[in-house]
């Protein structure tokens, strides 16, 4: 078998009312995504996405008449890309999207097959009051959500705090919560300080007393021996390792036992293959995997196939914050991934990654 094409198509949905991340400071007006499409000698074609692939392009001559079967030399050819420009992880699982078909198999079975669903955490993006952020707790836990998680901006922590603290008082002990503080890495263009670690301690010390399963990203990536002092001097979980862009990177994390949840992104910073290597190797350490989802539908998808292949937890990571961030949206070219009514998100069957692509969305909003 020979890959005889990859097509990309971008496409951007507008968003009315905007989408105000607390990571970023601009607010987004709409979402760009890119559908990648390899196709084979064989008929068989492979669908992937989560990353914007910009000036792949370049590099499409080094795929093509290449076995997609191949997958370790694949992800070789792709990492020597990564590292002199961008992360074009959606090729790979793409790639695993064929294997799947040919092998007449979910690709989660390839991956391990430990589970055929994985709870599923409300992930929130935006930054809301005290009260507002507990009503959505209290609307995700009705919708079957069992957690959920806040984030909470440098520059509001007293405010985060409280949306936390109010969320906790309003849905109980027996609804996880987690805190996300967003240091690990930077949007573009932001050069602010991060929060030293004294400030970080005094956070983690009111937040463990609510309850917080984990605090995310607390710190600068160089800042391991940080990290775990959080760890010790609070007792607080701390999760980290999303947008890590090399094996060596997260290994190198590993072996210092730097958090308790490791989370790389599939489609964002290390692909599948690897992933399942981050994810054996906290395992062996009796840390946890549980990757980072922030993409798009078949982003969350090919995370889930590898999440459930290793039998990754406690949650699953959902992109979820409504009105600003639903299903419909994140999954705007294809058919919206949803929890079923206890909080789990089900592995599709068929075999692959198991997408439904809206071919009509697709044209739609083509740029």
């Amino acid at each position: 078998m020979k890959i005889t094409a990859i097509r990309l198509t971008r496409m951007s949905l507008p968003l009315d009312p905007p989408f105000r991340a607390a990571w970023d400071p601009t607010p987004r007006t709409s979402f760009a995504a890119t559908l990648v499409e390899v196709e084979t000698d064989d008929g068989v074609t492979g669908v992937g996405s989560g990353d914007t692939m910009d000036g792949f392009e370049a590099f499409e001559h080094l795929f093509l008449g290449t076995d997609p079967l191949q997958i370790l030399n694949q992800v070789r050819r792709i990492e020597t890309i990564n590292f002199h420009g961008g992360r074009y992880w959606p090729l790979e699982a793409a790639l695993w999207d064929i294997i799947g078909q040919v092998a007449g198999l979910p690709v989660s079975i390839l991956f391990g097959g430990a589970r055929d669903r994985l709870a599923a955490y409300a992930s929130s993006g935006e930054l809301k009051s005290p009260e507002a952020r507990a009503e959505a707790a209290l609307a995700a836990r009705e919708l079957g959500f069992r957690a959920m998680k806040i984030r909470i901006a440098r520059d509001h922590l007293d405010e985060g705090i409280a949306a936390v603290r109010a969320t906790r008082e309003a849905v109980g002990p027996d609804f996880d919560l987690m805190v996300d503080l967003n240091q690990m890495w930077r949007m573009s263009g932001d050069i602010e300080a991060a929060l030293p670690l004294a400030r970080v301690q005094r956070v983690a010390v009111e937040l463990n007393e609510l309850g917080v399963l984990w605090l995310e990203e607390p710190l600068p990536q160089v800042d391991i021996s940080g990290a775990k002092r959080v760890r010790a001097e609070t007792g607080i979980q701390i999760a980290g390792g999303e947008m890590v862009r090399s094996l060596p990177e997260l290994n190198a994390l590993i072996e210092a036992d730097a958090f308790d949840i490791y989370q790389p992104d599939v489609a964002l910073a290390v692909g599948m293959y690897r992933a399942r290597q981050v994810a054996e190797s906290a395992n062996l350490r009796h840390r946890s995997f549980t990757p980072h989802t922030w993409s798009n539908g078949l982003g969350l998808l090919a995370n889930l196939h590898v999440a459930a292949g290793v039998d990754a937890g406690p949650y699953l990571e959902f992109p979820f914050d409504p009105p600003g961030w639903t299903p419909e949206r994140r999954d705007f070219f294809m058919t919206p991934l949803t929890i079923d009514a206890s909080g789990d998100l089900v592995v599709p069957t068929r075999p692959g990654l198991g997408a439904e692509i809206d071919r009509d969305a697709v044209a739609r909003y083509a740029v």
